[in-house]
């Protein structure tokens, strides 16, 4: 019988939840300027999810593979930290270098790089937090992750424009057409990378192992192969609600990736008339993609924690399928509005899924998988994620010139779409009816 843990602080929640930052600040950052820089670098718009295509493939290969690794891990710095450290490090030299990208293959070739360093660290990290806390405690410890998610993406988006504010010219770019406002927010990236890591790992060390854990793992035979067989025998095993949270899944991930890659795009034709990556109307529409892009995730860093109570009383499944129609209706808005003091009102909608799609089905999915495979579950849940991804990029580019009419805008109305077909497909998951939490006092709720 699995041992109750210790209820955690407010305080030492957050704290071990900070190192998510700096995952986060990396991946805002992608999803704010990969598309531009691929631009600048000569790419055509059509075939960006193709170029985009290393965070889904490396998540797939990297993520079930250092779950089970992860759980089968022992260190004197515990299972996870390891994995923790080395792709915070590698992370680092992934931003550090991306903006110096003199042609189009380096810099896809980074991308490769930067992903899989992002991927060695999330799953451990999701793994760790449903380690250290208590059922009880797991919609707040993964809600509060979702907090610095909306944090870190907003910090992420924003940077550029803060930087101009501080007095940088957003005009002057470098001989890639890369501007130096670009540059800058990577290498802030890069610190934050490691620093926020080596924070959570200085204030929040793993719970040491039991005796009965240790031999558990011990007993497993090692290798590569016994690896591998453990991921294929999870899959086969698969908890009920992780293969119904499969179509939900699909429909939100295919969408929100076709609003990153083609948010600027759309912004660039509806509200500046632009096209020509080199215009100063495609900078400007960078910005505003900057803008509200740090908008909705600030909005999602509110609604992470707002969503708490909601979650418990009402439970994780319907909170996301309100969420998902909200950012569903406000994504088909976007490509009509050509003011930009008007674009803030449909990310509110978008702001508040995000914190959902950051938080929720991971309480559902914490729930419904055996302590000793955390890692390995977390890791093949990440699938759901990137096979959408994956089928986005080779799917889209058949469909942009015939079905989409080579039109950015209605690239936007598809993911649109697809959220809010994400929203009805929430109602067939089928979960155990949730412990009221809205009856327990604030000290058990949130440690």
């Amino acid at each position: 019988m699995q041992q109750p843990k210790r209820m955690l602080s407010f305080s030492q929640i957050v704290n071990m939840n900070i190192g998510f930052f700096g995952i986060q600040f990396s991946f805002g950052l992608q999803q704010s300027n990969m598309s531009p820089i691929y631009s600048y670098l000569g790419a055509h718009e059509a075939s960006l999810p193709i170029l985009l295509l290393a965070g889904p493939v490396t998540g797939l290969i990297v993520q079930p593979i250092v779950g089970a690794m992860s759980d089968r891990t022992i260190s004197r710095w515990g299972r996870r930290t390891p994995y923790f450290l080395v792709g915070a490090i590698l992370c680092s030299i992934g931003l550090l270098s991306m903006p110096f990208s003199p042609t189009l293959w380096m810099a896809a070739s980074l991308l490769w790089i930067l992903d899989a360093a992002n991927n060695i660290t999330m799953e451990p990290y999701r793994a760790f937090v449903s380690d250290k806390l208590n059922p009880e405690q797991h919609t707040f410890g993964f809600l509060t992750q979702s907090a610095f998610t909306g944090l870190a993406q907003t910090l992420a988006y924003m940077t550029p424009s803060l930087l101009v504010v501080f007095g940088m010219n957003k005009d002057t770019v470098n001989a890639s057409h890369i501007p130096h406002i670009v540059i800058s927010a990577f290498l802030i990236g890069s610190l934050f990378s490691i620093a926020t890591i080596v924070w959570t790992v200085t204030t929040t060390p793993e719970d040491r192992l039991r005796p009965e854990q240790l031999r558990q793992i011990r007993s497993r035979p090692a290798g590569w192969q016994h690896t591998f067989n453990e991921i294929l025998a999870a899959v086969r095993e698969m908890p009920c609600v992780m293969k119904q949270l499969a179509l939900v899944k699909l429909f939100q991930w295919y969408a929100m990736v076709c609003y990153w890659q083609y948010i600027t795009l759309s912004l660039a034709h509806t509200v500046y008339g632009s096209d020509n990556p080199a215009s100063q109307g495609f900078r400007d529409a960078g910005l505003l993609t900057g803008k509200l892009g740090a908008f909705y995730n600030f909005i999602a860093f509110l609604a992470a924690f707002a969503l708490v109570p909601f979650s418990r009383r009402f439970g994780p499944k319907l909170t996301h399928g309100v969420s998902l129609t909200l950012a569903g209706i406000g994504m088909l808005s976007i490509p009509m509005i050509a003011n930009p003091a008007l674009l803030p009102i449909p990310m509110l909608g978008i702001g508040v899924a995000w914190a959902s799609i950051m938080g929720n089905p991971y309480v559902l999915l914490a729930g419904c998988i055996p302590p000793e495979r955390t890692g390995v579950y977390m890791g093949i849940f990440n699938m759901f994620i990137v096979i959408p991804m994956i089928i986005q990029a080779f799917t889209l580019p058949l469909l942009y010139r015939t079905w989409l009419g080579g039109s950015p805008e209605n690239v936007i109305r598809l993911a649109g779409g697809l959220l809010l077909c994400a929203s009805v497909a929430v109602l067939f998951v089928k979960v155990k009816a949730p412990r009221n939490m809205a009856s327990l006092p604030l000290s058990e709720a949130n440690g």
